[in-house]
């Protein structure tokens, strides 16, 4: 599977269609991570008002972020599950203060539920970053069932489909495979062409690191990732300080920045369009490096 794959690599698109314009990806682009909830494994509990909030969400526009990645939902492992309602009340009114404050940023939704995708689009966010690849029933023969696909395809909006097996949180002991590469590339494959059957067309992909994956795993699907630029649709990776490094380095989330510098830049080269992050500064650093690294020329002068 791995050297078939490699013979039919190419560079995935950059460009996405967003409200009505085209959005130009560059070298890549920057996700500022929002978290809302209580009990993520980094930054839970750390926005209770709306001056941190808007304060996180500025620093993050200020440091190069294009796009606010909201999340309500933990999916660390232990982590509470919230149904629709409760995760709802958790980042609505953040939706519209965000809006509000800051128009011209671009609004990413993290959930699984396709209620609190459909309301927030309807509070004016702009795409749906989905941990579950489509929810329980995209788990069956026909993904194009899950509500969630079906709402993305009616909206025509960008939508991050990520590999997991179900929903997060019973999937960090779920890590057994006969072929890593070879079961994501087949469950991309299943839910691409589901979604293409419902008439929709910006995708982008997210190997889903921690999820469902052992730090070891984690880290030969960053070795292998440019495989799935074959699949044609942009590729987002979000390590940003995740168990894959700070284990593997043996120590805490806190100190785990200088291994997620590292590996941004092992993802940009493999291929990475766009890197979801808690520290925009040092992976826009990370970014523009790559971009000088790529354009480099014996020739050239400062």
């Amino acid at each position: 599977m791995r050297e078939k794959l490699l013979l039919s690599k190419k560079n995935p698109p950059k460009t996405l269609h967003i409200k009505g314009r085209l959005w130009h990806l560059g070298t890549a682009d920057l996700w500022g991570i929002v978290n809302l909830t209580p009990d993520s494994f980094y930054d839970g509990g750390r926005l209770t008002t709306d001056k941190a909030l808007c304060a996180l969400a500025e620093q993050h526009l200020t440091n190069g972020a294009s796009v606010l990645d909201i999340g309500g939902q933990s999916t660390r492992p232990g982590a509470a599950y919230l149904d629709t309602k409760a995760e709802w009340r958790r980042i609505g009114r953040s939706i519209r203060l965000l809006r509000k404050t800051f128009p011209q940023a671009l609004l990413s939704i993290d959930t699984f539920h396709a209620e609190v995708a459909r309301m927030a689009l309807e509070e004016g966010a702009h795409i749906i970053n989905d941990v579950s690849g489509g929810g329980d029933k995209a788990d069956g023969a026909h993904p194009h069932d899950s509500p969630m696909l079906q709402l993305v395809a009616k909206k025509k909006v960008p939508y991050v489909l990520m590999h997991s097996r179900g929903r997060p949180q019973p999937t960090h002991k779920n890590t057994q495979y006969t072929d890593l590469m070879g079961e994501l590339w087949r469950y991309f494959q299943h839910r691409i062409e589901a979604l293409s059957q419902l008439g929709h067309a910006d995708l982008i992909i997210d190997p889903g690191f921690g999820f469902a994956k052992t730090p070891p795993q984690n880290l030969y699907l960053l070795k292998y990732m440019a495989l799935f630029q074959a699949l044609r649709h942009p590729i987002m990776v979000g390590i940003s300080r995740k168990s894959m490094i700070y284990k593997s380095l043996r120590t805490t989330p806190e100190k785990a920045l200088a291994g997620t510098n590292a590996l941004h830049m092992i993802a940009l080269q493999k291929g990475a369009s766009i890197l979801r992050t808690h520290d925009c500064a040092e992976a826009l650093a990370c970014i523009q490096l790559f971009a000088k690294l790529q354009h480099s020329t014996p020739n050239a002068h400062e």
